[in-house]
């Protein structure tokens, strides 16, 4: 009677689309369906929300057990690179590149690896090597960083604008771009585009922070109209008073300091220090 109720219940759960009648092959294939959207359920979370040095001990050990999936050598290696480990995460994807099985992405994240262990020439060569056909979001956001890396402004500017327009979250390449113009002096091109990254998301506290340096490069010292906590009030406020005292207003640079103190819920050590150190220049 139980067998009877086990087998029901795998019918009414919807894995055995041909009928009970059929027997153990149906089941058998069942499980093994269940369990591989376990295991992908699980590989996505390793990915995203996991600690990465534990996501990179998972799929070491899945890599072991199997090692003729290519599908767990690709995820092992992402997980090396979200963990910080730009070398063994390198190693990897350019094996994953030159394999048959390999896929242009692989050559994209090769490329990222590159960036991130500061090798920009090899990075650049891999993605030179990348047929232009494959267009994606990740591949022009790494090309932008690359044509900034070698000052090649209007190339820069166009793959930025590119990989803006490929994904629905274009907050962190908005952020970077702005980023970028800020180094070459174009205040008021930067403003704008820590504006518009703000507009996707509101809660990116670094496109905050850049967008108060780009006003404070024009001698704009009030804050701006942006969603912010307290914290972050105090924070900007930091920020605005050092581009102010860089820039020689050292008064104005002081009376930021000083909101910047009264403003933080904490005791604000970094504009505190900031203050102690102005007024004693001054009286020296």
């Amino acid at each position: 009677m139980r067998q009877s109720s086990v087998v029901i219940a795998l019918c009414f759960a919807g894995f055995v689309l041909s009928g009970c009648g059929r027997g153990g092959n149906d089941v058998d294939q069942a499980l093994k369906d269940m369990t591989a959207v376990d295991e992908n359920n699980l590989s996505d979370v390793m990915l995203t929300v996991a600690d990465p040095r534990e996501a990179v001990s998972y799929f070491t050990r899945a890599l072991a057990e199997n090692p003729g999936r290519i599908d767990v050598r690709r995820n092992l290696a992402k997980a090396h690179l979200r963990a910080g480990q730009a070398p063994e995460a390198a190693k990897l994807f350019e094996a994953l590149a030159n394999a048959p099985e390999g896929l242009a992405d692989d050559r994209v994240n090769l490329a990222e690896a590159h960036i991130r262990a500061n090798d920009w020439k090899r990075a650049e060569a891999v993605l030179n090597s990348i047929p232009p056909t494959h267009e994606t979001f990740q591949r022009y956001r790494l090309e932008a960083m690359v044509a900034d890396a070698n000052k090649n402004w209007k190339k820069a500017d166009s793959f930025y604008e590119i990989a803006s327009g490929l994904t629905d979250r274009p907050a962190g390449v908005l952020n970077n771009w702005g980023y970028s113009k800020l180094t070459r002096a174009d205040y008021k091109g930067a403003e704008k585009l820590f504006v518009d990254a703000l507009r996707y998301d509101p809660k990116l506290f670094t496109a905050k922070n850049n967008l108060v340096m780009a006003r404070g490069a024009q001698r704009k010292y009030d804050l701006p109209v942006v969603e912010m906590t307290q914290t972050e009030r105090a924070e900007l406020l930091h920020t605005m008073a050092l581009t102010a005292i860089k820039a020689g207003d050292v008064r104005t640079g002081r009376g930021l300091l000083q909101e910047a103190v009264e403003t933080h819920p904490q005791h604000f050590d970094a504009a505190s220090r900031a203050l102690r150190a102005l007024e004693g220049t001054v009286k020296q």
